[in-house]
């Protein structure tokens, strides 16, 4: 396993992190996880060197108060193994109206209001059974936020009681400039955001501000939900409400031909479709680490296995700027996002 710098936290990660959204309870949008597969996918995962675990008070049900079945599981692998030295821990307090993304116009009174940040700290805390958190990160933003001064008060003020080390934003889907004024406040040290072959717009804004101010990034949905898992087919279906709509029938003819451009590439580089969609990722210096989302062994061996060092050619990475597919197919489950401008052009 390979390392990077987190930014300005000076935490050494390693490169390829856990994402864990779909690691227990009933996920929204996916089966059942195998819980005890799951715990065996952590333990492997810190036995190949993997240190940086991602996860959020709402990862396991999406939306029900109290069940963080996520941080609660990884909270267990912890005490079990002895791990904590081990392991950085990153997680995520959802907005108080439970909105995905933060809406333009909505205050931050309503979603991250007076007292309810430390409160939602202490719950992630005891669910994951430690004493400080690592790395907190706002599981939704808006950059006008900026402008109010509580939740500045309460971060530096919890950070002083040494419940929490750093502070992040996980910025909205497909906006990776939604953050750029916030970051100017020097309090926030990391972003966690979209990146994948598909999605290359942060390349434009977000790299260059990182790389001149020293923040660390995390790059999730690595693999766009799947497509560019190698797996997908025209005849693709999904029992799950989020794929079904994502990956429908009319957009699969979108997706199979973008696809099978992507595979004629595949060669001495990467063997594969995954491999390449993650190495294409580390391809970045600006890039601390990438998270893909992880329940299986066999998925975290492989996903392990690309951290080699190795980095795609100048060639190669010329000919991936060619298949940038900038879209927003998240608006399908809310057309109202497109609307309040929440695709960034």
């Amino acid at each position: 396993m390979q390392y990077r710098t987190l930014g300005k936290t000076g935490l050494q990660v390693s490169e390829v992190g856990m994402g864990t959204w779909q690691l227990a309870g009933k996920p929204w949008g996916w089966d059942t996880p195998d819980e005890v597969e799951s715990m065996k996918a952590l333990y492997r995962f810190v036995e190949l060197g993997g240190n940086f675990i991602d996860t959020a008070w709402v990862y396991g049900r999406v939306g029900i108060p109290g069940e963080h079945c996520s941080e609660e599981l990884i909270g267990q692998f912890i005490k079990e193994s002895g791990n904590r030295d081990k392991v950085i821990i990153a997680s995520k307090i959802p907005g108080k109206n439970r909105k995905w993304p933060a809406r333009r116009g909505v205050p931050i009174s309503e979603v991250f209001p007076k007292g309810y940040i430390e409160e939602m700290v202490d719950s992630s805390l005891k669910s994951l059974k430690i004493e400080t958190i690592d790395l907190m990160q706002f599981h939704v933003w808006q950059d006008d936020f900026v402008n109010e001064n509580d939740w500045k008060e309460e971060i530096q003020n919890i950070t002083k009681k040494g419940k929490v080390k750093y502070w992040g934003i996980s910025i909205n889907d497909y906006q990776p400039s939604n953050c750029l004024k916030t970051l100017d406040t020097g309090l926030i040290s990391i972003v966690q955001f979209i990146f994948n072959i598909f999605h290359q717009k942060p390349i434009e804004k977000l790299f260059p501000y990182v790389k001149k101010n020293n923040i660390g990034l995390i790059a999730r949905v690595p693999r766009d939900e799947g497509s560019l898992t190698g797996r997908l087919t025209l005849n693709s279906k999904f029992d799950d409400d989020m794929r079904s709509k994502y990956f429908s029938q009319e957009r699969l003819k979108e997706f199979m031909p973008r696809i099978e451009k992507l595979e004629q590439l595949l060669g001495t580089e990467s063997k594969s479709l995954p491999e390449l969609a993650l190495r294409y990722i580390l391809s970045f210096d600006e890039v601390s680490t990438v998270i893909p989302g992880t329940r299986k062994v066999k998925y975290v061996d492989a996903n392990v296995s690309v951290s080699n060092g190795k980095k795609l050619s100048n060639d190669l990475m010329e000919e991936l700027k060619k298949h940038a597919w900038e879209r927003n197919f998240y608006v399908d489950l809310d057309p109202a996002l497109e609307k309040d401008g929440y695709i960034e052009k």
